[in-house]
This record gives structure tokens, sequence and C-alpha cells, in this order.
């Protein structure tokens, strides 16, 4: 099995000392970040914010996990009932694939409930998520539920698709009577045979 994902809680500000430090190791590592303005009186700067202000990703294992909590401003890895808790990849490949896109995001406060619906178009096709309808913008909400935290993506509306269970086996069982038979194994050609002898006799 391979090594496992979890959050590192780091000190404030500290984020990207702790990535760099992290990478510098060995250890792989995934601080993701959004783009903001910022605006001074004679000057208007881009700069990068953590997604997730005070977290770090890190892959290692966590029962040797004393050289991840030595690097300076690293706090603690994110523990249940004191266990290292891994952080669900897949929720964190839905994290790399909305940084990957370069589309507009920023950190958002946890949403547990909502419609769910996928992408079907655009740079993120295949993403799903809860679907927040603004006054004049579409947000998808992805959330990493191990932290309590979401992320809203601007999305086009006609990239939408809502999730139906009813939809999604109605296309499956089309899907399953138009494939063509599968062919027989020789496990049960022999028990055809061998009921076809048996009636005959």
């Amino acid at each position: 099995m391979g090594l496992l994902w979890y959050a590192l809680q780091v000190k404030p500000r500290f984020e990207k000392v702790v990535a760099r430090n992290l990478q510098s190791k060995g250890y792989e590592e995934f601080l993701p970040t959004y783009s903001s303005r910022r605006s001074w009186a004679d000057r208007i700067k881009i700069v990068e914010n953590p997604l997730f202000p005070g977290y770090v990703f890190s892959r290692f294992d966590a029962s040797d996990r004393l050289p991840v909590l030595t690097i300076p401003g690293v706090n603690s890895v994110v523990s249940v009932a004191r266990v290292p808790r891994p952080v669900d990849e897949s929720e964190l490949d839905a994290i790399r694939m909305v940084v990957r896109a370069g589309v507009p995001c920023s950190p958002w406060p946890f949403l547990r409930v909502g419609e769910r619906v996928e992408l079907v178009r655009g740079p993120l096709r295949g993403l799903e998520g809860l679907i927040l309808d603004l006054k004049n913008s579409c947000r998808l909400i992805v959330s990493l539920n191990l932290l309590m935290r979401s992320v809203a993506v601007e999305v086009d509306r006609d990239w939408i698709c809502p999730i139906l269970p009813a939809e999604r086996y109605r296309v499956h069982r089309e899907q399953v009577l138009v494939a063509p038979p599968k062919p027989q194994s020789a496990l049960a050609n022999r028990a055809t045979n061998h009921e076809s002898s048996s009636t005959s006799g």
C-alpha cells in the first residue's frame, strides 16, 4: 500500500515556509493557493494566498512522522482520537483539478448540503460538487470534509448538469441492454453441455 496524504496544521502565515521545507526534505507536498488583488495607495498587486489557511498537505508514513513534526512551523498532523487521519484522496484530487485549471476560486464556509451537480463542459469537466446560485454568478462548492473547509469555484451555468440517481440508473440500464452479450466462459459451457446431456438421457 502506498503512502497516504495527511493535513498538517501549521502556524499562521507559515504555509509556504513549511511547503518549501517539506520539499527540501524529500516529502511530497501540496499547498493549493488562489490569486487575490491587494490595493495600496500607489499600486494594485496580485498575491497568492492559501486556499486552506493554516494547513499544508503532505504524503508520508504516519508511523514515522517525527521528521515531519520537527519541521519549523508545523504544529501537528490533523488527527481523530489522537490518530492521524488521512485526507480523502478523491477530495484532494478535486482541489488539484481546480488549481490546475486556473479558474477563479476562493475559500468558502463549509457547505454540507445542497444540490449536487457534475460539470459536463469546460476545463473542469467531470468535477462534482454542490452548486451555489448567486445573483450574478454560479459557483461550484468543493469540500474537504476532514477539515470542514470548502472552496468556491466560479463556473458557467451551461457547464452544469444535475446529478440524478434515477437518471444515472436509466442510462446505465440502457447501456446494459444494448451491450453485446458476453461470451460464455469455459465453465459455463461445460455446465450447459452437462444439462443438455442430462435432459437427453
